[in-house]
């Protein structure tokens, strides 16, 4: 989950890397050898973790371009097959950036018993996850609580770069020599040192969101080691911060409406039998009102109308939190009560806001104005009207957006200078109602990988993955047996009950 209304602070130094179309590193470079030469000392895992999990530590160089500037531990978990016919390791990564895997893992596995999602992946592989760079517990980059900024206001261009230069020092201050190597270009090289300390000859790797990044930065530069890759939920490579946070406010009001729908449809919902414009128009005069009145909140706090929009967008992720938000809103609506929304609209913890900056950064070539109060208030003014015409509720936040890297150098080993990868074939499933990652950038990374086959998934909410059984089907089919459609496929978009279940079929087929 992408922190929302998180000024890039943390994105903050240029980095230092080699350019993504560099020659990338390979086992056999004797200034590699130390690292491509290491096997895991797989050991116990925390109490809270599965009993069969096993975890490691790897040793990755910082700048793999001159791996003497030091190295970096990044924190593993390994759950081993469950059935008797082992395929090898499929890597996997929940997205963020800023998101961690080892932890992730483990409270997915824990959920094996009661759920169809892993149980056929985990009988035929060891599934591995790992802390990124700059992530967890892998030398966790911080910015002492100055991220993520609290609601700054988007209409004030001056305001919000002082805001974001103080927050950029903090950051600096307070992370470690890690930080200036954080970007995805480093991530990937790290991912090709685990498939060799795994033993695996190619990587089989399932990504969901940022995790998609990952996936293609791999295959882009390690095309002849590159395995069986599924990526869900596909985000951008070469999207400015600008144009993503207006496609992203887009997809959150996309999401929004398939929810309004929903609830119109639904007696006793807060929003039963009202249209959908009916509906958007009282939500926005609610966020306008609740900004300039915010609400009493639990322990003193004040619920604003940002809070408010950040709510909706944290239970836009998938149907299965429709019924809580309605809930929720109803409460805000009928009684004034906003304690329902509080915990969705909660600011994301330090290290999860600063590393979705700084990896940000480190990825995009964007500097907007170069930090010119002026130039920025101008850009501002423009953009304002495309992002409230975009979605009038999430738009003012996601434009605070276009400053997060304002007066920082270009980074050197920018995402978007990949294209024209030549490689096997990888599945992309892009989801029409993503909030997240709107269907556009599959379109987009389709068009990079160039040999990539497309499952367009009709459904809503972020990723598709254990929640379609349609893209469940078709993603584990490539996994376990190599299976691709021969074309662009298709999973319809399935029925919403009442308490949020999705059914296989929509109503009516």
């Amino acid at each position: 989950m992408r922190p929302a209304l998180s000024l890039c602070a943390a994105a903050l130094v240029a980095t230092t890397l080699g350019a993504a179309g560099s020659p990338p590193p390979h086992p056999d470079d004797p200034r590699l050898a130390r690292f491509y030469g290491q096997r895991i000392d797989w050991g116990p895992c925390p109490a809270s973790f599965e009993d069969s999990m096993r975890c490691g530590r790897l040793t990755v160089p910082l700048d793999y371009g001159d791996p003497a500037r030091g190295t970096v531990d990044l924190a593993l978990t390994r759950f081993p097959a469950t059935g008797p016919h082992r395929l090898g390791s499929l890597v996997l990564n929940y997205g963020g950036p800023g998101g961690p895997g080892v932890s992730a893992l483990g409270e997915r596995i824990q959920d094996l018993g009661r759920t169809e999602r892993y149980r056929d992946l985990a009988e035929s592989y060891d599934l591995v996850a790992f802390d990124p760079r700059g992530v967890g517990e892998s030398a966790p980059i911080s910015c002492g609580g100055a991220l993520p900024l609290k609601h700054p206001d988007s209409a004030d261009g001056a305001a919000l770069l002082r805001d974001t230069e103080a927050a950029q020092r903090a950051c600096r201050a307070r992370s470690g020599p890690v930080l200036p190597y954080v970007g995805t270009v480093n991530v990937a090289r790290d991912l090709d040192v685990l498939r060799q300390a795994l033993g695996e000859r190619k990587l089989n790797y399932l990504g969901w969101s940022y995790g998609t990044r990952i996936g293609v930065v791999y295959a882009a530069q390690f095309p002849g080691r590159t395995g069986r890759m599924a990526l869900d939920g596909v985000d951008t490579l070469s999207d400015s911060l600008a144009d993503q946070a207006l496609e992203t406010a887009r997809g959150q009001q996309r999401a929004y409406d398939a929810f309004l729908d929903w609830c119109a449809a639904l007696p006793g919902c807060v929003f039963s039998g009202v249209t959908r414009t009916e509906a958007n128009e009282r939500t926005a005069a609610l966020v306008a009102e609740l900004d300039g009145r915010p609400l009493a909140a639990k322990g003193g706090a004040k619920f604003d109308g940002q809070d408010l929009a950040l709510a909706l967008e944290n239970n836009l992720y998938g149907p299965s939190q429709w019924p809580a938000l309605a809930r929720g809103l109803g409460a805000l609506v009928r009684e004034r009560d906003p304690s329902g929304l509080l915990e969705s609209a909660a600011p994301d913890e330090d290290n999860v806001a600063a590393a979705w900056a700084a990896v940000s950064c480190a990825d995009y070539p964007d500097r907007g104005v170069g930090g010119d109060p002026v130039a920025f208030q101008r850009q501002l003014d423009a953009l304002r009207p495309r992002f409230l015409a975009a979605s009038e509720v999430f738009g003012p936040g996601e434009l605070t957006e276009i400053a997060y890297c304002q007066g920082w150098p270009a980074p050197t080993d920018p995402t978007s200078a990949i294209h024209g990868v030549e490689g096997p074939p990888v599945l992309l499933v892009g989801g029409r109602g993503d909030p997240a990652t709107p269907y556009p950038w599959t379109e987009q990374t389709a068009r990079v990988l160039g040999n990539a086959v497309v499952l367009d998934h009709k459904g809503e909410g972020h990723t598709g993955f254990g929640r379609s059984r349609c893209v469940t089907q078709y993603v584990e089919r490539f996994l376990l047996e190599g299976r691709l459609p021969h074309s662009t496929a298709v999973c319809p978009a399935e029925g919403i009950d009442a308490e949020g279940h999705e059914t296989v079929e929509p109503p009516g087929h």
